[in-house]
């Protein structure tokens, strides 16, 4: 399984959580909302550093990841966050 972010994503969670280098972003499952891969529950996201990463990315020093207790969510798909310029904010794949 992979992280990818795609460039205006990027700079959305970058302004909007002002992020540095050095800073984390965990993406979690929560109960509620619905999405592709697991029904009753969505993704969320959270500034915070990892205690146990399953699988991470980084991008000029910010480090995006899921925690090894969130990693059934993604039932083996990789994590493609994009930017929907229609709500001017990122969108989440699954592949």
């Amino acid at each position: 399984m992979k992280i990818i972010i795609k460039p205006k994503a990027f700079k959305w969670y970058k302004e909007e959580l002002d992020l540095k280098q050095g800073d984390f972003v965990r993406f979690f499952a929560r109960y509620g909302g619905c999405s592709n891969v697991q029904k009753g529950f969505s993704l969320g996201i959270n500034k915070e550093a990892p205690l146990s990463p399953g699988v991470q990315t980084v991008i000029d020093g910010i480090t995006f990841f899921i925690e090894e207790g969130d990693m059934w969510y993604f039932d083996q798909h990789n994590l493609i966050v994009d930017f929907d310029e229609q709500w001017g904010e990122p969108v989440f794949l699954y592949e």
